[in-house]
């Protein structure tokens, strides 16, 4: 049964990553996006934050890849509401496949892009000249406990997606609760420049955490604490939503 269930999950995801072929606007998310951040981030604030862009571009693009990664999660929230809206859902529902495989086919087809949008991310900015200044198993460590906190942030998208009627909703909401959490972190700015009540949030913010873990793996600099730290915000939104969100899938399917 085990066995069915993950073969049923990796052919759903396939279906996902296929669609892209057809749609290739399925990308903009994940490629264009991240590189206009990219670009905007370090040639128009990188020479006012920092004494030059370049110098800017060490401390942000791991904050930039961090705050793409979160805003991406949105994807998978849009894509399920979609989906269900569409029929798509009842469709498979009638076929002989585990209950949970177009959820979790859903969910590893979004990981998967995830990957992708590191990896443009990372290599548009070795050639803008940022510097990996760790060993191949940083690099890896980093992408693992990158693609790690995509899977577990993208479960509140998934709630989300079960909660409401339309997928502009999932963005809406999206949108009001992760500009505050991805602007007011450490992703962009050293938080020891803003005021003491605003650093306190800043401090704990999930998005700063995962953007020192990041950047202390690919430019050197304190690593134990601040990936510990991701982990445990990634278990907490696994741990919460993950359930609610199956929860919500049973009763809307």
């Amino acid at each position: 049964m085990t066995t069915m269930a993950l073969r049923n999950t990796a052919t759903l995801a396939w279906r996902t990553l296929v669609q892209i072929k057809h749609n290739p606007f399925e990308l903009f998310d994940f490629s264009v996006q991240p590189i206009m951040f990219l670009l905007l981030f370090t040639y128009v604030f990188g020479g006012a934050i920092a004494d030059t862009p370049g110098e800017y571009l060490t401390y942000a693009l791991p904050g930039i890849i961090v705050q793409n990664l979160l805003f991406a999660t949105l994807n998978t929230g849009v894509g399920l509401n979609t989906d269900i809206s569409k029929g798509v859902f009842d469709r498979l529902r009638s076929l002989p496949i585990a209950r949970f495989s177009p959820l979790a086919g859903r969910i590893v087809a979004d990981v998967i892009k995830q990957a992708w949008a590191i990896a443009l991310l990372l290599g548009l900015g070795l050639a803008l000249g940022f510097r990996i200044e760790t060993g191949p198993a940083e690099v890896l460590a980093a992408f693992a406990l990158l693609l790690g906190f995509a899977f577990a942030a993208s479960w509140m998208s998934v709630l989300v997606a079960m909660l409401v009627s339309e997928p502009e909703k999932v963005q809406i909401f999206g949108f009001v609760l992760l500009f505050p959490i991805t602007f007011v972190s450490g992703a962009f700015v050293d938080p020891d420049t803003m005021p003491d009540w605003l650093r306190a949030f800043a401090d704990v913010n999930p998005t700063t955490v995962l953007a020192d873990a990041a950047r202390g793996l690919l430019s050197g600099g304190p690593v134990a604490g601040p990936v510990t730290r991701s982990l445990l915000w990634a278990a907490g939104f696994l741990l919460v939503f993950a359930p609610l969100s199956v929860r919500a899938f049973r009763r809307r399917i």
